[in-house]
């Protein structure tokens, strides 16, 4: 620690004789309201926000206006302006816009990690979601894709709108396997499906989920879905 900020977050540490200590004073108890349980609004945004006292946002590459030239900290609103904290590697936060924690590995937030090695490999579980609209027919395409190269442990789906046409329930799955993720699945709102596999898949090319309407065809209806899965990080390049 030098004799002027503090050697984890550079909170700003008064001086013997200093005038107009509560300066100093606020600008640290500032930037802690932000630091402790840190949660960003999000880590991709370019353009400033309009200032929220107190929301937190990681300031990506790129960044302009006030963000300008402050790549890779923390932006915190202060006083209807900002103020800028470096986070330090290992430190985590919740992420909003991404609805998963993130691990800072000193270059970016790394969302859903949960193991950073030393040089950069890892581990993560991630989230997709998705609120689709139910096609017609007897199969419908939801647009949602698994990503590739990652390991799925489940698929899971809330109706939010009821599926209306002639089927009397639906599957969800993928192209070759209509049900994986769940079969006789019910069409009124609020009916879910908690499509847990057997054992975690590995999933090596984007694959669509799809419904397949059971007894009948697709009409309409609204549901939401969430694709489950790990992830691996090789080292970083050298």
């Amino acid at each position: 620690m030098s004799e002027q900020i503090t050697g984890r977050h550079f909170l700003p540490l008064l001086q013997p004789a200093q005038a107009q200590k509560h300066v100093t004073v606020n600008e640290s108890l500032l930037r802690l309201d932000g630091l402790v349980n840190l949660v960003l609004q999000g880590t991709a945004r370019v353009q400033p926000p309009a200032v929220v006292e107190g929301e937190c946002w990681g300031v990506p590459a790129g960044a302009m206006g006030a963000w300008e030239g402050q790549a890779g900290r923390i932006a915190i609103g202060a006083n209807g302006g900002w103020v800028f904290a470096t986070p330090r590697r290992g430190q985590r936060a919740f992420v909003l816009d991404r609805g998963a924690e993130a691990v800072w590995d000193g270059q970016e937030w790394r969302a859903g990690a949960l193991t950073l090695g030393p040089w950069g490999g890892g581990i993560s579980a991630g989230i997709l979601e998705a609120e689709v609209a139910v096609g017609t027919g007897a199969v419908a395409a939801t647009g949602v894709e698994i990503p590739s190269h990652v390991l799925v442990l489940g698929v899971t789906a809330r109706v939010v709108e009821a599926i209306t046409g002639t089927l009397d329930a639906w599957a969800l799955g993928v192209e070759g396997a209509a049900d994986r993720y769940g079969s006789g699945l019910g069409l009124g709102v609020n009916s879910w499906s908690q499509g847990l596999l057997s054992a975690p898949m590995a999933v090596w090319a984007p694959e669509e989920l799809l419904l397949t309407a059971l007894g009948g065809a697709f009409a309409g209806g609204r549901l939401r879905l969430a694709v489950h899965y790990l992830a691996l990080r090789v080292p970083d390049a050298v």
